[in-house]
């Protein structure tokens, strides 16, 4: 058994075990080792042979002994007898969206149904809706849970599962003699959401002694082919991997080649055709047979009378056409991240303490950091409630203090989209903060219309600044909430709120289509982490990835502003709406929008006494209306 079959197994338990009722800790338990052995970069069975099951994390005396049982006899006595008492069949409905347990087990006992096909013909017939808890709509989203289970069988995983592994295999072939580069190529190479499988490309005169070594490597389960300038493996978590080596001389296009995507190939293969060259995986060749070697990218697209084109863009959107006109934008960078606005601390779910998150951004280069703790609904973590946040105002004060002035930490909150789109706090909480980012947890299977319209009125609210995660969507299991994605870019290019790319690669959301689309609107994009942990500040490069994938130039994207220019933008929020900092040319055609004054807001000790960014009339305190907030406080 390999590393997924192993883990597999212990899903199914952990899942079985719900079912029967087992206590939480045993289920969690058996989670938390499928989890563990799907994502070790070791052969476990190397690791069974060495005696040492017990120093793979999450691997208990309990569950080693079962590891063991697995490896020596192929079967597991203590699962074959669960598989006894449940049918096993109850495991793939629970793979369907918002099932859980306790209906699976509703169904099973009720109506006898035991696999996805009886439940599927049940919802169909109506057989369902009688069923406590049960209703038309329910059976209607099962049903629709069921054909999203068939799209999802393509066998593609989140960028985030594969990414170290990959990491890991690319640092290994660069340093084996001879090698003289090495890249990762693909949907990977264009960081796309979900990877198929991988492609490593290797520069060297010698092809034969790197074929052997990568065909040997630890995490190697199985080699599927062995050629002299190919080789094709499946690693122990499953993913399959192809390794070509040419030499340097030919690398520019080998790399060009497999970085795809294959639309993109195609309309660059016809481009040189109407020049009289062929395009392959090894040179450009004139119709003579005459070869042009590439030994880099830039080459290729030289040569084709291009701009280089970035891996992110290559996707057929209109990159070589506009690489042709030489319009191709700047893309935004990892380095040119300045603030994180959205992480957690010890006060909700976080790891750390507020000013321990701090440091960790500072060392990492960013000049300012949102601590946003949960706000007081969401219990489960630790919401905050309005006394705990001005206890976590002054130790923000202390922070500052211990920070600086070299370095911004403005107090916020991930305040929770209520069901009916009310936020978590009233509005003098809400105007106390910083920023503010909205998100939904919860509740996410409302019908179309009722949650675009609970996220509309969220992002209408002049309190919010930041819509977090906003189709709420969780790889691989949870789809995005069913929003009209279009009347949701609108509402937030309208009203001047930013659109979060989360960069934890379990999120990746705002995808870049749906980025791509909200900077053609005129929206702007943060880029934040969501960090719960330190370490989660380098998962940044994710949502840079997906941002490049949309296009995005670095001052669409407020996360590079000057923490100057940040508080200025937080400061005018709520003064009647603020209009998006960048006019795009659709922006101009689609909706006339007047540009707030650039000159920097003024400090003054009284929130009130600020003046409004926009040019509308100002407000007095009487007679503003509910909600507005006169100004933020800016920290020092």
């Amino acid at each position: 058994m390999n590393n997924q079959e192993l883990a597999q197994v212990f899903a199914n338990i952990g899942d079985l075990l719900e079912i029967k009722g087992e206590v939480i800790y045993k289920i969690l338990a058996y989670r938390r080792a499928a989890e563990t052995l799907r994502e070790y970069g070791r052969d476990v069975r190397a690791v069974w042979q060495e005696g040492k099951l017990r120093e793979i994390p999450s691997v208990g005396a309990a569950i080693a002994e079962k590891i063991d049982e697995l490896l020596r006899t192929g079967r597991l006595e203590f699962y074959e007898k669960l598989k006894a008492e449940i049918p096993p069949g109850l495991i793939e409905i629970l793979a369907v969206p918002d099932l859980g347990p306790k209906k699976a087990a509703m169904f099973w006992k009720q109506r006898n149904i035991t696999s996805l096909a009886a439940l599927a013909a049940a919802a169909r017939a109506g057989q369902l809706r009688e069923l406590p808890g049960m209703g038309e709509k329910s059976e209607a989203k099962i049903l629709a849970g069921i054909e999203l289970l068939a799209r999802r069988a393509s066998g593609r995983r989140p960028l985030g599962q594969v990414w170290t592994l990959a990491q890991e295999i690319l640092v290994f072939l660069r340093g084996l003699p001879g090698v003289q580069q090495a890249e990762a190529a693909g949907s990977l190479r264009r960081h796309r959401s979900t990877i198929g499988d991988l492609d490593f490309l290797a520069a060297a005169d010698d092809a034969g002694p790197i074929m052997e070594a990568f065909c040997q490597h630890p995490s190697v389960a199985r080699v599927l082919g062995h050629g002299p300038t190919k080789s094709s493996v499946e690693f122990v978590n499953g993913l399959q991997a192809d390794l070509r080596v040419l030499p340097k001389a030919r690398f520019g296009t080998l790399l060009q080649y497999f970085t795809g995507s294959k639309d993109h190939n195609v309309k660059l293969r016809e481009r040189a055709l109407r020049q009289g060259l062929s395009l392959s995986e090894y040179a450009l060749t004139r119709e003579s047979g005459a070869e042009i070697l590439c030994a880099a990218e830039e080459e290729v697209y030289r040569r084709l009378g291009l701009e280089y084109i970035p891996p992110e863009l290559r996707e057929d959107r209109g990159e070589i056409e506009a690489a042709a006109k030489g319009t191709l934008p700047k893309l935004i960078e990892l380095g040119d991240l300045r603030s994180d606005l959205h992480a957690h601390s010890t006060w909700s779910d976080g790891r750390l303490s507020l000013l321990e998150m701090a440091r960790g951004a500072q060392a990492r280069g960013l000049r300012c950091l949102a601590i946003t703790d949960h706000s007081q609904s969401l219990g489960v973590t630790g919401g905050l409630t309005p006394e705990r946040l001005r206890a976590q105002r002054a130790e923000i004060d202390q922070a500052q203090r211990a920070l600086g002035r070299g370095f911004t930490l403005l107090q916020g909150s991930e305040v929770e989209i209520r069901g009916d789109g009310r936020l978590d706090y009233d509005d003098d909480v809400l105007a106390s903060l910083d920023v503010v980012v909205a998100s939904a947890h919860s509740t996410l299977r409302q019908p179309r219309e009722q949650i675009t319209a609970r996220l509309i009125r969220a992002i209408e609210s002049p309190h919010v600044d930041i819509i977090g995660h906003p189709t709420g969507r969780l790889f691989p299991d949870r789809e995005g909430a069913d929003l009209d994605m279009e009347a949701v870019l609108r509402a937030a290019a309208q009203a001047g709120v930013a659109l979060e790319i989360n960069a934890n690669p379990a999120r990746l959301d705002l995808d870049d289509g749906y980025a791509y689309r909200a900077l053609e609107l005129g929206c702007l994009l943060a880029i934040n982490t969501d960090a719960h942990h330190t370490a989660d500040f380098d998962l940044a490069h994710f949502g840079v990835g997906i941002a490049r994938r949309a296009w995005a130039r670095p001052e669409q994207v407020i996360s590079t502003w000057p923490p100057e220019r940040l508080r200025q933008w937080l400061a005018g929020r709520g003064q009647g709406g603020s209009a998006p900092a960048v006019m795009t040319d659709a922006t101009k055609a689609a909706r006339p929008v007047k540009k707030a004054p650039a000159k920097k807001a003024p400090k003054m000790a009284s929130k009130q006494a600020r003046k409004p960014a926009s040019k509308k009339p100002t407000r007095t305190a009487a007679k503003r209306r509910p909600g507005t907030r006169p100004g933020r406080r800016q920290s020092q």
